[in-house]
Protein backbone atom coordinates (compact mmCIF):
# COMPACT_ATOMS: atom_id res chain seq x y z
CA UNK A 1 0.00 0.00 0.00
CA UNK A 2 1.07 3.22 -0.62
CA UNK A 3 2.11 6.47 1.33
CA UNK A 4 -0.66 8.18 -0.77
CA UNK A 5 -3.23 5.51 -0.52
CA UNK A 6 -2.94 5.51 3.31
CA UNK A 7 -3.02 9.40 3.13
CA UNK A 8 -6.15 9.64 0.92
CA UNK A 9 -8.02 7.05 3.29
CA UNK A 10 -7.15 8.89 6.19
CA UNK A 11 -8.54 12.13 4.35
CA UNK A 12 -11.82 10.41 3.66
CA UNK A 13 -12.17 9.44 7.03
CA UNK A 14 -10.71 12.79 8.79
CA UNK A 15 -12.36 14.88 7.02
CA UNK A 16 -15.85 14.31 7.72
CA UNK A 17 -14.72 14.17 11.33
CA UNK A 18 -13.12 17.45 11.34
CA UNK A 19 -16.80 19.59 9.23
CA UNK A 20 -18.56 17.56 11.70
CA UNK A 21 -16.78 19.01 14.71
CA UNK A 22 -16.27 22.61 13.08
CA UNK A 23 -20.06 22.55 12.64
CA UNK A 24 -20.70 21.92 16.36
CA UNK A 25 -18.35 24.27 16.93
CA UNK A 26 -20.05 26.91 14.85
CA UNK A 27 -23.42 25.87 16.40
CA UNK A 28 -22.19 25.98 19.78
CA UNK A 29 -21.06 30.16 18.94
CA UNK A 30 -24.43 30.79 17.53
CA UNK A 31 -26.05 29.52 21.01
CA UNK A 32 -23.28 31.52 22.93
CA UNK A 33 -24.73 34.90 20.74
CA UNK A 34 -28.16 33.52 21.21
CA UNK A 35 -27.69 33.55 24.93
CA UNK A 36 -26.13 36.58 25.35
CA UNK A 37 -28.84 38.42 23.08
CA UNK A 38 -31.28 37.03 25.64
CA UNK A 39 -29.20 38.02 28.61
CA UNK A 40 -29.06 41.60 27.39
CA UNK A 41 -32.41 41.94 26.11
CA UNK A 42 -33.57 40.82 29.93
CA UNK A 43 -31.20 43.20 31.49
CA UNK A 44 -33.36 45.85 29.14
CA UNK A 45 -36.52 44.84 29.84
CA UNK A 46 -36.10 44.77 33.38
CA UNK A 47 -34.17 48.55 33.09
CA UNK A 48 -37.08 49.64 31.69
CA UNK A 49 -39.69 48.24 34.11
CA UNK A 50 -37.82 49.88 36.90
CA UNK A 51 -38.05 52.96 35.21
CA UNK A 52 -41.56 52.92 34.83
CA UNK A 53 -42.51 51.43 38.24
CA UNK A 54 -39.23 52.12 40.29
CA UNK A 55 -41.01 49.38 43.23
CA UNK A 56 -40.88 46.77 41.23
CA UNK A 57 -37.10 46.35 41.89
CA UNK A 58 -38.04 45.57 45.67
CA UNK A 59 -40.70 43.40 44.52
CA UNK A 60 -38.32 41.17 42.49
CA UNK A 61 -35.87 41.39 44.78
CA UNK A 62 -38.22 39.42 47.58
CA UNK A 63 -39.03 37.16 44.89
CA UNK A 64 -38.41 33.60 43.94
CA UNK A 65 -37.40 34.69 40.88
CA UNK A 66 -38.55 36.48 37.53
CA UNK A 67 -39.01 35.88 33.81
CA UNK A 68 -38.82 38.68 31.20
CA UNK A 69 -40.15 38.69 27.51
CA UNK A 70 -39.48 41.09 24.96
CA UNK A 71 -42.14 40.94 22.19
CA UNK A 72 -43.53 41.97 19.09
CA UNK A 73 -47.09 41.51 18.13
CA UNK A 74 -48.26 41.19 14.50
CA UNK A 75 -51.57 41.82 13.33
CA UNK A 76 -53.14 41.39 9.69
CA UNK A 77 -56.80 41.25 9.46
CA UNK A 78 -58.30 38.04 10.89
CA UNK A 79 -55.19 36.59 12.07
CA UNK A 80 -52.23 37.72 14.63
CA UNK A 81 -49.64 36.68 16.55
CA UNK A 82 -46.00 35.97 17.59
CA UNK A 83 -42.88 33.84 18.95
CA UNK A 84 -39.50 34.86 20.71
CA UNK A 85 -37.27 34.03 23.89
CA UNK A 86 -36.96 35.13 27.00
CA UNK A 87 -34.93 34.28 30.54
CA UNK A 88 -36.42 32.96 33.55
CA UNK A 89 -33.74 33.73 37.01
CA UNK A 90 -34.29 31.84 40.39
CA UNK A 91 -33.21 33.77 43.40
CA UNK A 92 -31.32 33.47 45.25
CA UNK A 93 -29.22 31.12 42.70
CA UNK A 94 -29.03 32.98 39.84
CA UNK A 95 -29.51 29.92 37.97
CA UNK A 96 -31.10 30.96 34.30
CA UNK A 97 -33.33 29.12 32.16
CA UNK A 98 -34.19 30.29 28.57
CA UNK A 99 -37.50 30.21 27.52
CA UNK A 100 -39.28 30.77 24.04
CA UNK A 101 -43.07 31.67 23.58
CA UNK A 102 -45.80 31.54 20.77
CA UNK A 103 -48.56 33.01 20.56
CA UNK A 104 -51.65 33.57 18.31
CA UNK A 105 -54.75 35.26 18.28
CA UNK A 106 -58.06 35.75 16.15
CA UNK A 107 -60.01 38.60 15.46
CA UNK A 108 -59.85 41.61 13.16
CA UNK A 109 -57.03 44.05 13.16
CA UNK A 110 -54.21 45.83 11.94
CA UNK A 111 -50.72 46.53 13.33
CA UNK A 112 -47.39 45.90 15.49
CA UNK A 113 -47.32 46.21 19.04
CA UNK A 114 -43.91 46.00 21.12
CA UNK A 115 -43.79 45.25 25.06
CA UNK A 116 -42.41 43.73 27.68
CA UNK A 117 -43.61 41.09 29.81
CA UNK A 118 -41.91 40.46 33.26
CA UNK A 119 -43.22 37.52 35.28
CA UNK A 120 -42.98 37.64 38.97
CA UNK A 121 -42.81 34.20 41.06
CA UNK A 122 -43.73 34.46 44.52
CA UNK A 123 -43.11 30.52 45.14
CA UNK A 124 -40.79 27.95 44.12
CA UNK A 125 -43.42 25.77 43.03
CA UNK A 126 -45.29 28.94 40.67
CA UNK A 127 -41.73 29.00 39.08
CA UNK A 128 -41.35 25.59 38.50
CA UNK A 129 -44.73 25.03 36.94
CA UNK A 130 -43.60 27.98 34.45
CA UNK A 131 -40.68 26.00 33.66
CA UNK A 132 -43.20 22.73 32.69
CA UNK A 133 -44.56 24.94 30.17
CA UNK A 134 -47.35 27.17 30.93
CA UNK A 135 -50.11 28.65 28.60
CA UNK A 136 -51.83 31.76 29.09
CA UNK A 137 -55.05 31.84 28.74
CA UNK A 138 -58.99 33.06 29.97
CA UNK A 139 -56.77 33.31 33.61
CA UNK A 140 -54.38 36.03 31.95
CA UNK A 141 -56.97 38.93 32.17
CA UNK A 142 -57.01 38.79 36.03
CA UNK A 143 -57.78 41.85 37.76
CA UNK A 144 -54.98 44.21 38.87
CA UNK A 145 -56.88 44.17 42.28
CA UNK A 146 -56.44 40.43 43.10
CA UNK A 147 -54.22 39.39 46.43
CA UNK A 148 -51.23 37.22 46.74
CA UNK A 149 -50.65 36.96 50.24
CA UNK A 150 -52.80 39.42 51.65
CA UNK A 151 -50.92 42.36 49.40
CA UNK A 152 -51.58 43.25 45.51
CA UNK A 153 -48.18 44.20 43.21
CA UNK A 154 -49.08 47.47 42.79
CA UNK A 155 -48.78 47.53 38.48
CA UNK A 156 -49.19 43.80 38.00
CA UNK A 157 -51.91 41.53 37.16
CA UNK A 158 -52.09 37.84 39.27
CA UNK A 159 -52.52 35.62 36.56
CA UNK A 160 -51.96 32.34 38.70
CA UNK A 161 -51.74 31.34 42.21
CA UNK A 162 -47.86 33.07 42.72
CA UNK A 163 -47.16 34.41 39.84
CA UNK A 164 -48.05 38.31 38.75
CA UNK A 165 -47.11 40.07 35.66
CA UNK A 166 -45.72 43.37 34.67
CA UNK A 167 -46.43 44.42 31.02
CA UNK A 168 -44.23 47.27 30.00
CA UNK A 169 -45.25 49.47 26.75
CA UNK A 170 -43.57 52.17 25.01
CA UNK A 171 -46.19 54.01 27.14
CA UNK A 172 -45.20 52.83 30.47
CA UNK A 173 -47.06 50.11 32.52
CA UNK A 174 -50.37 49.08 30.79
CA UNK A 175 -54.04 48.43 32.15
CA UNK A 176 -54.86 45.76 31.01
CA UNK A 177 -52.60 42.41 30.18
CA UNK A 178 -52.23 41.17 26.73
CA UNK A 179 -50.96 37.79 26.81
CA UNK A 180 -54.42 35.58 25.90
CA UNK A 181 -53.22 32.23 24.20
CA UNK A 182 -49.75 32.39 24.44
CA UNK A 183 -47.65 29.38 25.26
CA UNK A 184 -44.24 29.32 27.27
CA UNK A 185 -41.83 26.78 27.47
CA UNK A 186 -38.20 26.06 28.24
CA UNK A 187 -35.16 26.74 25.00
CA UNK A 188 -34.32 23.05 24.32
CA UNK A 189 -31.37 24.52 22.15
CA UNK A 190 -30.11 27.49 24.74
CA UNK A 191 -30.60 25.35 27.84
Amino acid sequence: MTTTGTAARALRFFLPCLLLMSGLALASDRDDDARAKVREQSQQVLERLYAAKPSARKVIANSKGYATFSRWGLKIGPLGGGLGRGLMVAKPSGQQTFMRFVEGSAGFGFGIKKFDLIFVFQTQQAMADFTKGWEAGGQATASAKAKAGGKAIDGAVSVAPGVWVYQNTEKGLAAELGIKGTKYYKDKDLN
